[in-house]
């Protein structure tokens, strides 16, 4: 490990994700398209349709969905989760209003009429009853904050194999979100009936990625200030998707709703509209860039 020894020095459109409808969104497997690098935080292929023709292969039941002059095919497997608008588990078949939700980061076939293999699908029915599929920030709002989640003691909650998790891990994820109502403020909050955590599997290969070239970095630029591992602030936070404005004297780091204000040679640092200390204070450790204690990257730029 490159440990530097230093010593002591001075030193931050509107999208309602897919709310309530009902329909329907696919995708398959001939040949494969160029993959583009797309933002993996709030990013779902959406299609709406009526389920027209269903064509059951070996282990893929293929829906043909139409809404209009669109025509798309839904790939289904024994582990594609169907649920009616209500939460309620069900099986797809002809006639049903449906919507597909696939994240875009999964590669797109070349072929016609396209086709998808959906990470949820949402059966429209008279019951009483919202959806929304999108990435939840910390503090439970959506994206572009649409929709704030209160979870009650009746909420369930599960990850997508069915097991049940806790409100602490919803943080930060891909939500199916089911509900029944909620406040006309802005955002918009709800308690939800039902709560599941969507896995996007490539991101998760993204994320594995990004953390070892971050342990890289500060395997390789860090020092050592009256005892605390100091790493370079700008490159971790742009490798874990945030953005950093220099202030001149140190930085403003933000990514969604979150606000980190930075300032060299002072160990109180701003988190939105609130402070906290940290062990050492950041410091220009090098020319041009700031260095902050290790605990700011891993309990705050997550």
């Amino acid at each position: 490990m490159n440990m530097k020894k230093f010593a002591p020095v001075a030193m931050t459109a509107l999208l309602f994700g897919s709310a309530v409808v009902p329909v329907a969104s696919a995708n398959e497997k001939p040949t494969e398209a160029p993959q583009i690098q797309i933002d993996p935080i709030h990013i779902f292929n959406n299609t709406y349709g009526t389920v027209e023709k269903v064509h059951n292969g070996e282990k893929i039941t293929y829906y043909t969905v139409k809404d209009g002059d669109q025509t798309n095919v839904l790939e289904i497997t024994n582990e594609t989760p169907v649920f009616d608008n209500t939460g309620k588990k069900v099986d797809l078949k002809e006639g049903d209003k449906i919507v597909a939700y696939t994240f875009a980061n999964k590669p797109q076939k070349l072929i016609y009429p396209p086709q998808f293999n959906p990470d949820v699908v949402i059966v429209e029915t008279e019951e009483v009853g919202f959806v929304e599929v999108d990435y939840f920030f910390e503090d439970l709002k959506n994206t572009y904050d649409i929709l704030k989640l209160n979870i009650g003691e009746k909420t369930e909650l599960f990850n997508s194999q069915g097991e049940k998790v806790t409100a602490k891990d919803l943080a930060e994820k891909h939500l199916v979100v089911f509900y029944t109502a909620s406040t006309k403020s802005i955002p918009a909050q709800t308690t939800p009936s039902k709560v599941i955590i969507l896995e996007n599997k490539l991101a998760n290969i993204v994320e594995n990625t990004v953390e070892a070239e971050i342990a890289a970095i500060i395997e390789a630029d860090s020092y050592e200030v009256d005892g605390t591992k100091m790493v370079p602030l700008r490159l971790i936070a742009e490798k874990r998707g945030f953005t950093v404005e220099s202030t001149g004297k140190g930085a403003i780091i933000t990514k969604g709703n979150l606000s980190f204000t930075i300032t060299r040679g002072e160990k109180m640092f701003g988190v939105n509209k609130a402070l906290h200390p940290l062990h050492v204070a950041p410091a220009l450790l090098e020319a041009n860039k700031t260095y902050v204690p290790i605990e700011f990257v891993e309990e705050f730029l997550k």
